[in-house]
Protein backbone atom coordinates (compact mmCIF):
# COMPACT_ATOMS: atom_id res chain seq x y z
CA UNK A 1 0.00 0.00 0.00
CA UNK A 2 3.55 2.03 0.98
CA UNK A 3 4.66 2.49 4.15
CA UNK A 4 5.40 0.90 7.84
CA UNK A 5 5.12 2.56 10.83
CA UNK A 6 8.26 2.12 13.15
CA UNK A 7 8.82 3.43 16.37
CA UNK A 8 12.44 3.80 16.76
CA UNK A 9 13.79 4.98 13.94
CA UNK A 10 17.21 2.97 13.08
CA UNK A 11 20.10 4.57 10.24
CA UNK A 12 19.86 4.50 6.79
CA UNK A 13 21.40 1.62 5.28
CA UNK A 14 21.14 -1.81 3.61
CA UNK A 15 18.51 -4.44 5.26
CA UNK A 16 16.39 -1.27 6.63
CA UNK A 17 13.25 -2.80 8.12
CA UNK A 18 9.90 -1.25 7.64
CA UNK A 19 6.86 -1.42 9.84
CA UNK A 20 3.24 -1.95 8.91
CA UNK A 21 0.64 -1.14 11.68
CA UNK A 22 -3.32 -2.57 10.59
CA UNK A 23 -5.86 -1.13 13.09
CA UNK A 24 -9.43 -0.92 13.42
CA UNK A 25 -11.48 1.42 11.15
CA UNK A 26 -9.68 4.24 9.34
CA UNK A 27 -6.74 4.27 6.81
CA UNK A 28 -3.84 6.49 7.69
CA UNK A 29 -0.69 6.75 5.75
CA UNK A 30 2.12 8.65 7.07
CA UNK A 31 4.74 9.35 4.20
CA UNK A 32 8.61 11.13 4.68
CA UNK A 33 11.19 10.63 2.47
CA UNK A 34 13.64 7.59 0.68
CA UNK A 35 13.23 4.65 -0.97
CA UNK A 36 11.29 1.53 0.41
CA UNK A 37 8.25 1.64 2.05
CA UNK A 38 6.41 -1.04 3.73
CA UNK A 39 3.13 -0.66 2.07
CA UNK A 40 4.03 0.67 -1.78
CA UNK A 41 6.98 1.00 -3.79
CA UNK A 42 9.14 3.89 -3.84
CA UNK A 43 10.28 5.44 -7.24
CA UNK A 44 12.81 8.96 -7.71
CA UNK A 45 14.16 10.03 -11.55
CA UNK A 46 16.83 9.16 -10.38
CA UNK A 47 16.71 5.88 -8.67
CA UNK A 48 17.98 5.68 -5.43
CA UNK A 49 16.85 7.98 -2.76
CA UNK A 50 17.45 7.95 0.75
CA UNK A 51 14.87 6.41 3.16
CA UNK A 52 15.55 5.97 6.63
CA UNK A 53 13.01 4.25 7.72
CA UNK A 54 8.92 3.87 7.45
CA UNK A 55 6.19 2.33 9.68
CA UNK A 56 2.18 2.27 8.60
CA UNK A 57 -0.75 1.10 11.09
CA UNK A 58 -4.31 0.25 9.67
CA UNK A 59 -7.36 -0.06 11.57
CA UNK A 60 -10.60 -1.38 11.17
CA UNK A 61 -13.46 -0.48 12.81
CA UNK A 62 -17.27 0.13 12.07
CA UNK A 63 -16.71 -0.65 8.08
CA UNK A 64 -14.01 1.74 7.69
CA UNK A 65 -10.26 1.16 7.63
CA UNK A 66 -7.94 4.10 8.61
CA UNK A 67 -4.35 3.85 7.34
CA UNK A 68 -1.24 5.55 8.82
CA UNK A 69 2.29 5.20 7.30
CA UNK A 70 5.68 7.25 7.99
CA UNK A 71 8.54 7.82 5.94
CA UNK A 72 11.47 9.62 7.54
CA UNK A 73 13.61 12.35 5.53
CA UNK A 74 17.31 10.91 5.17
CA UNK A 75 18.83 13.69 3.49
CA UNK A 76 19.42 14.30 0.05
CA UNK A 77 17.71 16.59 -2.60
CA UNK A 78 15.47 16.43 -5.84
CA UNK A 79 12.03 14.84 -5.53
CA UNK A 80 10.59 11.31 -5.41
CA UNK A 81 7.90 9.20 -4.72
CA UNK A 82 5.42 6.21 -3.88
CA UNK A 83 2.46 3.95 -5.17
CA UNK A 84 0.42 2.39 -2.97
CA UNK A 85 -2.75 0.35 -3.88
CA UNK A 86 -5.76 0.97 -1.57
CA UNK A 87 -9.02 -1.27 -1.06
CA UNK A 88 -11.17 1.77 -2.01
CA UNK A 89 -11.77 5.72 -2.65
CA UNK A 90 -10.67 7.38 0.57
CA UNK A 91 -13.08 9.71 2.15
CA UNK A 92 -10.62 11.78 3.47
CA UNK A 93 -6.55 12.10 3.74
CA UNK A 94 -5.60 14.38 5.92
CA UNK A 95 -2.14 15.12 8.26
CA UNK A 96 -1.72 11.94 10.76
CA UNK A 97 -0.51 11.79 14.38
CA UNK A 98 2.39 12.10 15.80
CA UNK A 99 3.14 9.21 17.88
CA UNK A 100 0.66 6.20 17.26
CA UNK A 101 3.68 3.89 14.81
CA UNK A 102 5.73 4.93 17.95
CA UNK A 103 3.07 3.59 20.62
CA UNK A 104 2.25 0.70 18.78
CA UNK A 105 5.97 -0.77 18.55
CA UNK A 106 7.06 -0.07 21.85
CA UNK A 107 3.84 -1.83 22.82
CA UNK A 108 5.45 -5.09 21.17
CA UNK A 109 8.87 -4.62 22.59
CA UNK A 110 10.76 -2.10 20.65
CA UNK A 111 13.83 -3.12 18.89
CA UNK A 112 16.35 -1.57 16.59
CA UNK A 113 15.37 -1.30 12.15
CA UNK A 114 18.05 -0.93 9.70
CA UNK A 115 17.29 0.21 6.29
CA UNK A 116 16.47 -1.73 3.47
CA UNK A 117 18.19 -1.19 0.51
CA UNK A 118 16.32 1.35 -2.17
CA UNK A 119 13.58 0.29 -4.37
CA UNK A 120 11.98 1.06 -7.47
CA UNK A 121 8.00 1.90 -7.61
CA UNK A 122 5.98 3.17 -10.45
CA UNK A 123 2.72 5.08 -11.43
CA UNK A 124 0.99 5.57 -14.39
CA UNK A 125 -0.55 8.31 -16.30
CA UNK A 126 -4.19 8.01 -18.34
CA UNK A 127 -4.96 7.67 -14.78
CA UNK A 128 -7.76 9.99 -13.62
CA UNK A 129 -7.01 11.75 -10.45
CA UNK A 130 -9.30 11.86 -7.78
CA UNK A 131 -8.33 13.75 -5.05
CA UNK A 132 -4.91 16.10 -4.44
CA UNK A 133 -3.57 17.12 -1.37
CA UNK A 134 -0.47 18.60 -0.12
CA UNK A 135 0.81 18.40 3.49
CA UNK A 136 4.28 19.51 3.92
CA UNK A 137 6.62 18.72 1.38
CA UNK A 138 4.01 15.79 0.48
CA UNK A 139 2.01 15.90 -2.61
CA UNK A 140 -0.43 13.37 -2.49
CA UNK A 141 -2.79 11.99 -5.19
CA UNK A 142 -5.47 9.79 -5.32
CA UNK A 143 -5.67 7.56 -8.71
CA UNK A 144 -7.89 5.77 -10.54
CA UNK A 145 -6.79 3.62 -13.21
CA UNK A 146 -5.83 0.40 -14.66
CA UNK A 147 -2.16 -1.11 -14.49
CA UNK A 148 -1.50 0.91 -17.58
CA UNK A 149 -2.57 4.43 -16.82
CA UNK A 150 -1.14 4.25 -13.46
CA UNK A 151 2.34 3.41 -14.91
CA UNK A 152 1.54 6.08 -17.81
CA UNK A 153 0.86 8.80 -15.38
CA UNK A 154 4.47 7.82 -13.17
CA UNK A 155 6.61 8.05 -16.43
CA UNK A 156 4.96 11.23 -17.22
CA UNK A 157 5.53 12.85 -13.39
CA UNK A 158 9.28 11.68 -13.83
CA UNK A 159 9.84 8.73 -12.52
CA UNK A 160 11.47 5.65 -14.34
CA UNK A 161 9.44 2.33 -13.55
CA UNK A 162 11.45 -0.88 -12.33
CA UNK A 163 10.87 -4.15 -15.52
CA UNK A 164 8.25 -6.03 -12.66
CA UNK A 165 6.20 -2.64 -12.46
CA UNK A 166 3.45 -3.55 -15.11
CA UNK A 167 2.87 -6.86 -13.25
CA UNK A 168 3.09 -6.12 -9.92
CA UNK A 169 0.25 -2.66 -11.17
CA UNK A 170 -1.92 -5.51 -13.31
CA UNK A 171 -1.82 -7.62 -9.95
CA UNK A 172 -3.41 -5.24 -7.75
CA UNK A 173 -5.19 -3.19 -10.38
CA UNK A 174 -7.45 -6.55 -11.21
CA UNK A 175 -8.68 -5.74 -7.72
CA UNK A 176 -9.37 -2.37 -6.71
CA UNK A 177 -8.46 0.27 -9.33
CA UNK A 178 -7.61 2.72 -7.28
CA UNK A 179 -4.04 3.87 -5.57
CA UNK A 180 -2.25 6.26 -3.66
CA UNK A 181 0.42 8.26 -5.07
CA UNK A 182 2.66 9.98 -2.89
CA UNK A 183 5.68 12.71 -4.48
CA UNK A 184 8.40 14.24 -1.65
CA UNK A 185 10.11 17.19 -2.81
CA UNK A 186 13.32 16.86 -0.70
CA UNK A 187 14.85 20.38 -1.51
CA UNK A 188 11.01 21.92 -0.67
CA UNK A 189 11.55 19.87 2.93
CA UNK A 190 14.72 21.53 3.24
CA UNK A 191 13.52 24.37 2.71
CA UNK A 192 10.65 24.38 5.69
CA UNK A 193 13.43 23.49 8.23
CA UNK A 194 13.26 19.58 7.88
CA UNK A 195 15.78 17.76 9.62
CA UNK A 196 16.92 14.46 8.90
CA UNK A 197 15.05 12.06 10.55
CA UNK A 198 12.18 13.83 10.51
CA UNK A 199 8.34 11.98 9.01
CA UNK A 200 5.39 13.55 8.09
CA UNK A 201 2.18 11.85 8.73
CA UNK A 202 -0.76 11.09 6.54
CA UNK A 203 -4.13 9.68 7.91
CA UNK A 204 -6.45 7.95 4.86
CA UNK A 205 -9.74 6.60 5.67
CA UNK A 206 -11.49 4.14 3.68
CA UNK A 207 -14.54 3.18 3.70
CA UNK A 208 -14.40 -0.88 3.23
CA UNK A 209 -15.84 -4.21 3.64
CA UNK A 210 -12.99 -5.87 5.09
CA UNK A 211 -8.69 -4.42 5.43
CA UNK A 212 -5.65 -6.14 3.62
CA UNK A 213 -2.25 -5.44 3.67
CA UNK A 214 -0.55 -4.86 0.77
CA UNK A 215 2.57 -7.27 0.87
CA UNK A 216 3.71 -7.91 -3.23
CA UNK A 217 4.61 -4.13 -3.52
CA UNK A 218 6.86 -4.59 -1.35
CA UNK A 219 9.07 -6.53 -3.76
CA UNK A 220 9.06 -4.15 -6.20
CA UNK A 221 11.89 -3.42 -8.38
CA UNK A 222 13.79 -6.11 -6.19
CA UNK A 223 15.56 -9.51 -7.12
CA UNK A 224 14.22 -12.28 -5.67
CA UNK A 225 16.47 -13.56 -3.33
CA UNK A 226 16.56 -9.90 -1.54
CA UNK A 227 15.27 -10.05 1.83
CA UNK A 228 11.96 -8.30 2.49
CA UNK A 229 11.36 -6.89 6.32
CA UNK A 230 8.41 -5.44 7.92
CA UNK A 231 6.18 -5.26 11.02
CA UNK A 232 2.12 -5.26 9.93
CA UNK A 233 0.22 -4.27 12.65
CA UNK A 234 -3.88 -4.86 13.15
CA UNK A 235 -6.22 -2.95 15.37
CA UNK A 236 -9.52 -5.03 15.03
CA UNK A 237 -12.57 -5.46 17.35
CA UNK A 238 -12.21 -9.18 17.32
CA UNK A 239 -9.75 -11.60 16.80
CA UNK A 240 -9.07 -11.45 12.86
CA UNK A 241 -8.50 -14.35 10.37
CA UNK A 242 -5.65 -14.10 8.06
CA UNK A 243 -4.72 -15.42 4.63
CA UNK A 244 -1.71 -16.59 4.10
CA UNK A 245 -1.79 -17.68 7.57
CA UNK A 246 1.29 -16.53 8.88
CA UNK A 247 3.56 -19.74 9.66
CA UNK A 248 7.21 -18.58 9.03
CA UNK A 249 8.22 -20.66 6.44
CA UNK A 250 6.36 -18.49 3.77
CA UNK A 251 7.87 -15.20 4.61
CA UNK A 252 5.72 -14.04 7.40
CA UNK A 253 5.30 -15.42 10.87
CA UNK A 254 3.13 -14.19 13.95
CA UNK A 255 4.47 -12.25 16.90
CA UNK A 256 1.57 -11.29 18.39
CA UNK A 257 -1.91 -11.91 18.85
CA UNK A 258 -3.38 -10.62 22.16
CA UNK A 259 -6.19 -8.38 23.84
CA UNK A 260 -5.20 -4.69 23.31
CA UNK A 261 -4.29 -2.76 26.21
CA UNK A 262 -6.35 -0.61 27.77
CA UNK A 263 -3.22 1.56 28.08
CA UNK A 264 -2.19 1.59 24.10
CA UNK A 265 -5.94 2.22 23.14
CA UNK A 266 -5.56 4.93 25.04
CA UNK A 267 -2.53 6.59 23.66
CA UNK A 268 -3.15 5.96 20.17
CA UNK A 269 -6.77 7.56 20.82
CA UNK A 270 -5.11 10.79 22.43
CA UNK A 271 -3.28 11.29 19.04
CA UNK A 272 -4.59 13.49 16.49
CA UNK A 273 -7.21 12.16 14.13
CA UNK A 274 -7.11 8.70 16.41
CA UNK A 275 -10.95 9.65 18.03
CA UNK A 276 -12.42 6.53 16.17
CA UNK A 277 -10.20 3.76 18.60
CA UNK A 278 -12.31 1.96 20.33
CA UNK A 279 -12.56 0.82 23.88
CA UNK A 280 -11.70 -2.56 23.39
CA UNK A 281 -9.60 -4.11 20.67
CA UNK A 282 -7.43 -7.17 19.28
CA UNK A 283 -4.04 -6.55 18.68
CA UNK A 284 -2.32 -8.65 16.04
CA UNK A 285 1.62 -8.38 14.82
CA UNK A 286 2.93 -9.90 11.61
CA UNK A 287 6.25 -10.35 10.85
CA UNK A 288 8.12 -10.03 7.31
CA UNK A 289 10.65 -11.38 7.27
CA UNK A 290 11.48 -13.12 3.73
CA UNK A 291 12.90 -12.82 0.18
CA UNK A 292 11.17 -11.01 -2.47
CA UNK A 293 10.33 -13.92 -4.77
CA UNK A 294 8.39 -15.45 -1.69
CA UNK A 295 5.87 -12.15 -1.17
CA UNK A 296 3.31 -12.79 -3.89
CA UNK A 297 0.45 -12.62 -2.46
CA UNK A 298 -1.02 -9.94 -0.08
CA UNK A 299 -2.66 -10.09 3.76
CA UNK A 300 -6.45 -10.36 3.67
CA UNK A 301 -7.90 -10.22 7.17
CA UNK A 302 -11.52 -11.10 7.67
CA UNK A 303 -12.39 -8.73 10.84
CA UNK A 304 -16.05 -9.99 11.17
CA UNK A 305 -15.29 -13.17 13.30
CA UNK A 306 -16.68 -15.44 10.65
CA UNK A 307 -13.17 -16.78 9.68
CA UNK A 308 -13.57 -16.30 6.06
CA UNK A 309 -10.71 -13.91 4.39
CA UNK A 310 -11.00 -13.38 1.17
CA UNK A 311 -8.27 -15.48 -1.44
CA UNK A 312 -9.27 -12.26 -4.02
CA UNK A 313 -8.16 -10.05 -1.30
CA UNK A 314 -4.59 -11.89 -0.53
CA UNK A 315 -4.57 -12.17 -4.47
CA UNK A 316 -4.48 -15.90 -4.27
CA UNK A 317 -7.82 -15.92 -7.02
CA UNK A 318 -9.09 -13.64 -9.76
CA UNK A 319 -12.02 -11.54 -9.06
CA UNK A 320 -15.58 -13.34 -10.26
CA UNK A 321 -16.06 -12.26 -13.53
CA UNK A 322 -19.25 -9.59 -14.43
CA UNK A 323 -22.32 -10.76 -15.29
CA UNK A 324 -23.09 -11.41 -18.99
CA UNK A 325 -24.43 -8.46 -20.47
CA UNK A 326 -26.68 -10.46 -22.53
CA UNK A 327 -28.95 -11.92 -19.92
CA UNK A 328 -32.87 -11.61 -20.27
CA UNK A 329 -34.26 -8.62 -18.18
CA UNK A 330 -38.22 -10.07 -17.17
CA UNK A 331 -38.96 -6.70 -16.68
CA UNK A 332 -37.85 -5.74 -19.86
CA UNK A 333 -39.47 -8.12 -21.20
CA UNK A 334 -42.80 -8.17 -19.61
CA UNK A 335 -43.13 -4.45 -20.37
CA UNK A 336 -42.62 -5.22 -24.00
CA UNK A 337 -45.46 -7.27 -23.82
CA UNK A 338 -47.96 -5.23 -22.28
CA UNK A 339 -47.15 -2.85 -25.06
CA UNK A 340 -47.76 -5.20 -27.61
CA UNK A 341 -50.87 -6.12 -25.69
CA UNK A 342 -52.15 -2.77 -25.30
CA UNK A 343 -51.04 -2.25 -29.42
CA UNK A 344 -53.35 -5.22 -30.46
CA UNK A 345 -56.09 -4.53 -28.17
CA UNK A 346 -55.88 -0.63 -29.63
CA UNK A 347 -55.99 -2.01 -33.56
CA UNK A 348 -59.08 -4.53 -32.73
CA UNK A 349 -61.14 -1.39 -31.23
CA UNK A 350 -60.32 0.73 -34.04
CA UNK A 351 -61.26 -2.02 -36.87
CA UNK A 352 -64.39 -2.67 -34.49
CA UNK A 353 -65.13 1.10 -34.82
CA UNK A 354 -65.62 1.06 -38.49
CA UNK A 355 -68.83 0.35 -40.33
CA UNK A 356 -69.69 -3.03 -41.18
CA UNK A 357 -66.65 -4.20 -38.08
CA UNK A 358 -64.68 -4.97 -40.69
CA UNK A 359 -60.79 -4.02 -39.85
CA UNK A 360 -58.44 -1.89 -41.89
CA UNK A 361 -56.88 -3.36 -44.88
CA UNK A 362 -53.44 -3.62 -44.26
Amino acid sequence: MHSAVAGRLGRSGPGRRSVLAFSTAVLAVFLAATPTLACGGLIGPNGAVNLLRTTTFAGYHDGVEHYVTAFQFAGGGGQFGSITPLPGVPTTVEKGGDWTLQRLVRETNPILFEALPAASGATRDSAVELMKVKIDALDITVLQGGAADIGEWATKHGFRLPPDAPEVLDFYARRSPIFLAAAFDADAAKARGQQIGDGTPVHITIPTKNPWVPLRILALGKTAGEPISADVYLLTDRSPALLPRPNGSNGIRLDVSETASDGLLSDLRSDRGMGWIPDSGWLTKVAVDGRAAQLDYDLAVDASGRGRPSAVDAGLALPPAPAASNAIDAGRLLMALAFVGVGLVGVALIGAARPGGRPLAS
